[in-house]
């Protein structure tokens, strides 16, 4: 798939904007004064509604040094939603492949979903999707830094179990997918339409303890794995 001009013109103007800021003093704790102003601007009052000039000045920096470190609010966006999907992947429990297969994946969903559900990271979901139709670059910064990010990080870990001989998977890739849609879909799509009230920390638990268990009911342990139940 071609990337849309506005992504590409964005990318180019953020790689620029990159290369100033390494030659900046104190340029990351300036560029994290600004993300934090336009993460409380983005949030109070959307996207489409949120400006340079108030996001400059709830960051409490001039719009010239903004301009510096970000050449469009598009990027900023962009910049934003990857930082908060770094943070994500920060908090989340190790996926061990010595430990036992359906307890990591357990504690690694458990982890997953009570970050997703998060009051602000809902609120980021919405105003992603919502701009996604008319300015498609921030969705899919927002796909990549997320989801195809964290089925890379499971997919990797399944590939591990494999190649030790604990689990018989054809398509390490395809079940990571599986995996993560059967433990965030439902619990997001209920949540992003407000359908239901925030599920419990034992209501997460159970959820993420189904989806592990449905994982390794759909695909068989591997020899070793077997063999050391087994003894």
């Amino acid at each position: 798939m071609n990337a849309s001009p506005i992504s590409d013109a964005t990318t180019a103007s953020m790689s620029t904007a990159s290369m100033r800021e390494e030659t900046l003093p104190g340029a990351c704790a300036k560029r994290e004064q600004i993300l934090e102003g336009a993460r409380r601007r983005f949030l109070a009052v959307g996207f489409e509604a949120a400006s340079m000039e108030t996001i400059a000045r709830e960051a409490g920096v001039s719009k010239g040094t903004l301009y510096v470190y970000f050449p469009n609010k598009e990027a900023l966006f962009i910049a934003l939603v990857e930082e908060s999907k770094r943070q994500t992947a920060e908090h989340l429990t190790a996926l061990d492949p010595a430990g036992a297969p359906e307890e990591v994946l357990t504690r690694y969903a458990v982890d997953l979903i009570t970050r997703l559900l998060e009051p602000e990271h809902i609120a980021l979901v919405r105003m992603v999707v919502g701009v996604a139709d008319r300015i498609p670059a921030p969705a899919q910064s927002f796909f990549e830094a997320g989801p195809v990010a964290g089925a890379r990080r499971i997919a990797a870990y399944f590939a591990q179990l494999v190649a030790a001989g604990r689990l018989d998977m054809p398509d390490v890739e395809a079940a990571a997918w599986q995996f993560l849609s059967l433990c965030t879909h439902p619990v997001m799509v209920r949540t992003l339409m407000a359908a239901d009230r925030e599920p419990t920390a034992e209501v997460i638990t159970a959820h993420a303890r189904r989806s592990a268990a449905m994982i390794f009911a759909a695909y068989p342990l591997g020899h070793a794995e077997r063999a050391a139940q087994a003894g």
